[in-house]
């Protein structure tokens, strides 16, 4: 049987008490697929070395899992993680060329480290191996693994959106980044949208051919399959967790600091492409065109910080700021705010005992290539008397949830609208609402998907 070696970015190294015992989620599903088919899960370790020599770290867990691991030059993590990736592609693949820097040298690093990623790699790739490489950071690592004589198959997940044309093309050489991403024998997107675009960019720009009943893209001789595969939760690690003291203690705790409030919960990475100041615009909307009811709700949003070192990042934050501190004045009593702004992490088992208790999730990006706050809110619900998820239709998992409150996060007078109506939800709605959501949350789960993708992969000739 084929071994699989999985690259990203980063790598959940193993714990001491081995990994599949701490995590779940994509590393969860990653490891247990590396458990079952032998492998390998390459990538940059977090560290930076003041000279790149390619020396690769290698861990092994108690279950067997191997991991490897090199260190990058600040360098390069400036150009290539901080400048092309989380400056460049990511804000264009959210739709936000506002943001989206062009700089040179982002480009020039960007394309140094995935040869690097390569150069280390492709000696710890065995003949018959199964290659799934992840996310936007390593397009065109395909391209460079097949410089090099790679002739395994070779297969790509982009868990972000990919954007339309219109906005694509803004990229410079985004010919050269799109057809090094055809190198790869099967593609993934998480959703039927972002594989459309890139279906579309392919025939417009680059002249493929296209069968999209196949989902074949065909250029210069060479196919590669483009699919959609939704991405899902570890539902019975997830649902593991609300069995335990802290997730019992955690939605205790909510409740009882909430004083017969209604609470409404969101949780994201600050960032963004989550919507938070336009979330918090709706909010402050719903108060003001429904003032009565500002003792009838508590809203709980948990954003812990991320790539502080980007502006953009930090600016948000202040915003967030600013924007809590405004609404807050304006309807605070002396016994009560109306929406708490946490800017740390919480444990998973945490995080469960909040969402149980919290009777509306607001998860509303601007774009998400999926969200899987929203499905993780779901899980958690007492099915007996369910809360309500409010979700924006740019999320890909709205295509996947449609029973949730559908809500465009432009538009504040529609959130507001939209929280009256999960207020006012009868148990009876709530509950048929629940049930059609909790079978897609706990059946297209990220095993399934991860099964999926692989058996796709594997059944290529190449």
């Amino acid at each position: 049987m084929a071994r699989l070696v999985v690259i990203s970015n980063r790598v959940a190294v193993p714990k001491a008490r081995g990994v599949q015992g701490a995590q779940g989620g994509l590393a969860g599903a990653l490891n247990s697929a590396l458990k079952d088919n032998g492998g390998i899960w390459f990538g940059w370790s977090g560290q930076e070395t003041d000279n790149f020599t390619g020396s690769i770290n290698v861990q092994r867990s108690t279950e067997g899992v191997t991991t490897a691991t090199i260190d990058l030059e600040e360098q390069d993590v400036e150009e290539y993680y901080n400048g092309y990736a989380n400056s460049t592609l990511w804000p264009l693949f959210h739709y936000r060329i506002d943001l989206t820097q062009y700089e040179a040298e982002f480009g020039r690093g960007y394309e140094r480290v995935n040869e690097r990623f390569a150069q280390s790699a492709l000696p710890l790739i065995e003949p018959d191996d199964d290659v799934w490489v992840h996310d936007y950071h390593l397009m065109p690592l395909a391209q460079q693994l097949r410089d090099m004589g790679c002739k395994n198959r070779i297969g790509f997940f982009l868990h972000i959106p990919w954007p339309p044309t219109n906005l694509l093309v803004s990229l410079p050489y985004h010919e050269r980044l799109v057809q090094s991403l055809l190198r790869y024998d099967l593609i993934g997107f998480q959703n039927d949208t972002w594989l459309d675009s890139f279906l579309h960019y392919c025939g417009k720009e680059l002249g493929a051919q296209i069968d999209e009943e196949t989902g074949t893209v065909t250029l210069n001789g060479r196919t590669t399959v483009a699919r959609a595969y939704p991405i899902g939760i570890d539902y019975d690690f997830f649902m593991a967790k609300g069995e335990t003291g802290e997730a019992r203690q955690a939605a205790q705790r909510l409740l009882a600091s909430t004083r017969h409030r209604t609470a409404m919960i969101g949780v994201d990475r600050l960032d963004y492409s989550k919507g938070l100041p336009e979330r918090l615009d709706g909010i402050g909307r719903f108060f003001d065109n429904y003032p009565e009811r500002v003792r009838d709700l508590v809203f709980i949003q948990i954003a812990p910080p991320s790539r502080e070192d980007i502006g953009s990042y930090q600016r948000i934050r202040a915003e967030l700021e600013q924007k809590t501190g405004q609404i807050n004045g304006a309807r605070s009593e002396v016994d009560q705010v109306p929406i708490r702004y946490v800017n740390k992490g919480h444990s998973q088992e945490e995080l469960f005992g909040f969402y149980r208790a919290a009777k509306i999730g607001l998860v509303t990006p601007l774009r998400d290539g999926m969200n899987l706050v929203a499905k993780e809110y779901i899980a958690a619900q007492d099915p007996e008397n369910p809360g309500v998820l409010i979700l924006s239709r740019f999320a890909g998992a709205a295509q996947q949830m449609p029973d949730a409150l559908l809500v465009n996060p432009h538009s504040s007078d529609e959130m507001a609208s939209a929280i009256r109506d999960a207020l006012d939800m009868p148990l009876e709605e709530r509950k048929a609402r629940y049930e059609k959501l909790i079978g897609t949350v706990r059946d297209e789960n990220v095993k399934q998907w991860t099964e999926d993708f692989i058996t796709d992969l594997t059944a290529l000739c190449v």
